[in-house]
């Protein structure tokens, strides 16, 4: 199970990390030195390069995820926390694909068609929804750890 947890591990870290990155170095540097028409290029640009890694992270966070539960017996054996990883990791994926389809697909092709106010605004939901995703990111690793502490 050690291997699992590990590619889990991994693939947990480039889907948050890339999160902070974005939100707390990127949007800020990105705000501060360019013009909205260029800031939105850019944002489409990573999006379209992050969401590609985020997609195979989230496969395997998944699949890893549920063989570990397997290996525990099932959900009925596995600890407390793992259940509580499940819930916020299913929350979080429901977002991820909320944040991709209604608003990652609609962003890219307003900056293609170079209508700027409605590509900013979907910029503004894509903002607030990876905060909340980075928070929840966040706070299922602190369960992780903490729950592998108290085993």
């Amino acid at each position: 199970m050690t291997f699992f947890r590990l590619i889990h591990l991994l693939a947990v870290v480039i889907w948050v990390g890339g999160m902070f990155f974005a939100y707390m170095v990127l949007r800020p540097a990105a705000v501060d030195t360019l013009q909205p028409p260029e800031r939105l290029r850019l944002w489409s640009n990573v999006f379209q390069r992050f969401f590609n890694w985020v997609w195979g992270a989230v496969g395997i966070i998944l699949v890893t995820g549920f063989y570990m539960i397997y290996q525990y017996g099932g959900m009925a054996h596995a600890p407390h926390y793992v259940h509580l990883m499940l819930l916020l990791g299913l929350v979080m994926t429901g977002i991820y694909g909320y944040v991709f389809f209604a608003c990652y697909v609609p962003l890219s092709l307003f900056v293609g068609k170079g209508q700027w106010k409605e590509a900013g605004a979907m910029l503004g939901k894509i903002r607030k929804l990876v905060a909340v995703n980075l928070t929840l990111g966040l706070i299922t690793v602190g369960v992780a750890v903490i729950g592998l502490t108290w085993n």
